[in-house]
């Protein structure tokens, strides 16, 4: 049986270059500097993205707390949206990793207020106050959604005016630059750091990068040690990477067509709620109360037929398409979902 997973982008398998390219990549050990391939992949990614240097992590939640634990001291204060992926979906890391204080900021989706951010920066030397070190802004946001680059811009500005850095969490980069028709280095113009995936919709097995000024780097490199990344003939993955990189971001915007169907679709169904509008990447929230359907249900039957999707999370349903799934997987998908409403 064929397997449809609707689960993320993250389930993606390297394509048959990718395999080729890691059956032949030159390695060496990476912790002695001595691999080619880490060293042609860091190279291009810094080079892609604006940056002056680059370095390979293992995935976006390692590259997003060694950014966290490089910029700040312990007790310092970092802020960022209520809703982002370092504060949802890291598992607490920042208070165990960079031991760092998170403040946040209320998000429309990802995009966070300026002014907002400015209240909260710590403008006062206080016996009783942690230092503000870090604003962290995530583009693409992990709710489907892009943020302006102008807001970038201001909340760039502000953190220059009180002398603060600026990380990216940029796990779907390149799917942010594609839904906004620009060069990458537009959307990371306005930051000091960036971590970005080679896997999910660029479809690198395993993979992150982290990119910044030189010395950020060099700190990072002695940090990534620090918390057990220090890799041997990792080579191999970079290889993978390269192919991701140079071949498949011009795939993403596919990708968003492809959501795009599969929501217009899903709309059809009576019951189903969506909003086209929040559209931006590969990404598919509906709420599917109304159908009278369940999500635990529908998730049993739909792994009976192949199937694989998460089930709701705070009311909703995501599937995500990817390399992997054509038109005719998504007609397959709603079809069935039909079907379950008739029975």
């Amino acid at each position: 049986m064929r397997i449809i997973d609707l689960r993320s982008d993250t389930v993606t398998q390297p394509t048959d270059k990718m395999r080729e390219a890691m059956f032949n990549a030159m390695v060496g050990d990476d912790v002695y500097d001595d691999d080619p391939t880490i060293k042609e992949l860091e190279k291009y990614a810094a080079e892609l993205v604006g940056m002056e240097a680059a370095l390979f992590v293992p995935s976006g939640t390692f590259g997003n707390q060694l950014a966290l634990l490089t910029h700040c001291h312990r007790g310092d204060e970092v802020i960022l949206g209520d809703d982002c992926h370092i504060v949802a979906h890291e598992v607490g890391a920042a208070s165990v990793i960079a031991g760092v204080q998170l403040r946040t900021v209320q998000s429309d989706h990802g995009t966070l207020n300026p002014v907002e951010i400015e209240k909260r920066i710590r403008k006062e030397e206080d016996i009783h106050y942690p230092k503000t070190s870090l604003i962290c802004v995530e583009n693409a946001h992990s709710s489907g959604r892009v943020v302006s680059l102008k807001v970038m811009e201001e909340i760039y500005q502000v953190a220059k005016k009180h002398t603060l850095q600026v990380h990216l969490d940029g796990a779907r980069l390149f799917n942010a630059s594609s839904y906004l028709n620009v060069d990458v280095k537009e959307v990371t113009k306005n930051v000091d750091s960036v971590m970005f995936c080679l896997s999910k919709g660029l479809c690198a097995p395993v993979g992150s990068i982290l990119a910044g000024k030189k010395d950020f780097i060099s700190k990072a490199k002695k940090n990534r040690k620090l918390m057990g990344g220090g890799l041997r003939q990792a080579g191999f993955l970079a290889a993978a990477g390269l192919v991701a990189l140079k071949e498949m971001r011009e795939n993403l915007k596919t990708d968003h067509e492809k959501a795009i169907l599969l929501a217009k679709e899903l709309q059809k169904i009576p019951g189903i709620k969506l909003n086209l509008e929040d559209i931006h990447l590969n990404m598919v929230f509906f709420d599917m109360t109304d159908t009278g359907l369940v999500s635990d249900h529908v998730v049993e039957k739909f792994l009976e037929k192949g199937i694989k999707i998460n089930g709701e999370e705070d009311g909703l349903m995501r599937f995500v398409t990817h390399y992997w799934i054509s038109e005719e997987d998504i007609h397959f998908v709603v079809d069935l979902l039909k079907s379950l409403m008739n029975k």
